[in-house]
């Protein structure tokens, strides 16, 4: 409890933008840390999950290309940005958090996909490669928490997610040429970290063994 206080009282500017990443994570979120299911930034998320249907739905009733679905997406997209912002400030950290987080962002780039897959917005085959990497992660991450891995997003995962969110966005603006290059690179970077999630649930598993 002594070590909660001084974790609320060293947020500056970095830390607050996300820009600082450094130090153990809140124990708040640690696998065997409670729910703690009532907080500001788990409101946020589930708002962010209710709008994917939303997007959905808006997109296909457009044929393809919407700027009103483009802009769910992008709501959505930088509500991730918000709900950390919140846990932030408020210290309302919790593992339901840590575990919705992750599953809201992939749940996210795979509606998009659908999206820009079914009206050709963007080249197939990056679509498909996106798609093969999120249920990698989806399973591999579900797998993972079962035994206990504590999954740490990698600043490849994090400068990638970024230009393919991005990719998608263009795409449903109707931007193909954009949206094609900004995809290329967002997959490119993803690959990159998971490879660097799985090298590090591999090693997590391998000291919990040892220590059996």
């Amino acid at each position: 409890m002594s070590g909660a206080p001084e974790k609320r009282q060293r947020l500056t500017f970095r830390r607050f933008a996300g820009l600082d990443r450094s130090g153990p994570p809140p124990p708040e979120t640690l696998p065997d840390a409670p729910l703690r299911p009532w907080t500001i930034p788990n409101a946020i998320g589930l708002v962010r999950l209710l709008l994917i249907p939303l997007f959905v739905a808006i997109s296909w009733e457009a044929g393809g290309a919407s700027i009103t679905a483009a802009a769910i997406y992008a709501v959505v997209a930088w509500g991730d940005y918000a709900d950390g912002i919140a846990a932030r400030v408020t210290g309302q950290y919790s593992r339901l958090g840590a575990m919705l987080d992750p599953v809201i962002d992939r749940l996210l780039v795979i509606s998009g996909v659908i999206v820009c897959w079914r009206f050709e917005l963007v080249p197939v085959p990056l679509l498909a490669v996106l798609v093969v990497r999120e249920l990698v992660m989806l399973i591999g991450g579900s797998y993972g928490l079962r035994r206990g891995v504590r999954l740490e997003i990698n600043w490849w995962g994090r400068w990638g997610v970024w230009p393919a969110m991005g990719g998608l966005f263009l795409g449903i603006c109707g931007a193909r040429l954009a949206a094609t290059i900004m995809l290329a690179i967002g997959v490119v970077l993803l690959i990159i970290a998971t490879v660097q999630y799985f090298r590090s649930a591999r090693i997590q598993l391998a000291e919990r063994t040892a220590s059996t």
